[in-house]
């Protein structure tokens, strides 16, 4: 998942424990692999490339909840916004922004739809990222695991997308901080979790200069607004909480009904 990834399962057996654990490695590795949009022998590869477009079951509902959250977000959450990603492998902040210019007709998911078992595109650019969405995706498929093996107690953590499932041992709920989006090295703001999922998108992260500009690891055709420089939801599954937080980054009065904690350029908190 390129980040550092953490499962602590609370369980009276520690063999059960170990062997739930190496479960949503082995689901979790499987789809880091199988959606890798960088990597040629991933199967979103050929999907982008038309080298195939049979999807199965997997594919077809996480597509299908891709549509739905674009729909939700007013077109703010977008898995075609990897047909941009094109445009940051060039040299010049003018290349890329004509590029971008070039690529922004493509973008959208109404240019793909699954007919049946079929993937079909609308014209040969469209190029579908899950970058956004498979790990949030990952958390929740490790908490079936866990509620599967009839674990009670679990905090799953990859990367900052996080559930809490039930309570800590004490009975006290999971104590989560979120960070300065100006010092990550510190955090500015704790919640407490009990069945419940939280995720942060931050500005911070994972930023490209290009010409001295910087461009954010979160692709959109706007602008991305500076105003809110963190944005945090909780909701019942992480694969919700990843679009909103993502979403709020872009437009951060877009309405949604779950909790938010956003943090502004001058650090102050709205909820």
């Amino acid at each position: 998942m390129t980040t550092p990834c953490e499962v602590h399962l609370y369980c009276a057996s520690q063999e059960k424990a170990r062997k739930v654990a190496a479960s949503i490695l082995d689901a979790s590795k499987k789809l880091e692999s199988k959606y890798n949009f960088f990597d040629k022998n991933s199967y979103l590869w050929a999907l982008n490339r038309r080298e195939i477009s049979t999807v199965d079951y997997q594919t077809k509902e996480i597509l299908k909840q891709a549509k739905y959250f674009y729909k939700q977000t007013k077109g703010i959450f977008d898995v075609t916004m990897g047909t941009l990603k094109e445009s940051m492998n060039l040299q010049s902040v003018q290349e890329v922004e004509e590029r971008k210019s070039v690529l922004s007709s493509y973008v959208g998911c109404d240019h793909f739809e699954v007919k049946k078992d079929k993937l079909h595109f609308s014209n040969p650019y469209t190029q579908i990222d899950l970058g956004g969405f498979i790990k949030e995706y990952a958390v929740d498929n490790a908490i079936k695991i866990v509620k599967k093996a009839k674990i009670t107690s679990a905090l799953i953590n990859f990367g900052g997308d996080i559930y809490a499932l039930g309570s800590k041992p004490n009975g006290n709920p999971f104590k989560i901080g979120i960070k300065n989006p100006l010092n990550p090295k510190l955090y500015i703001y704790d919640v407490l979790l009990s069945n419940q999922a939280l995720t942060t998108s931050a500005s911070y992260e994972r930023n490209k200069k290009i010409e001295g500009e910087s461009y954010s690891h979160i692709v959109h055709i706007d602008t991305l607004q500076k105003e809110i420089i963190s944005s945090s939801v909780i909701s019942t599954s992480t694969l919700q909480s990843g679009v909103y937080s993502t979403a709020l980054m872009i437009d951060p009065t877009l309405e949604e009904p779950f909790q938010k904690i956003l943090i502004d350029s001058e650090l102050k908190i709205r909820d």
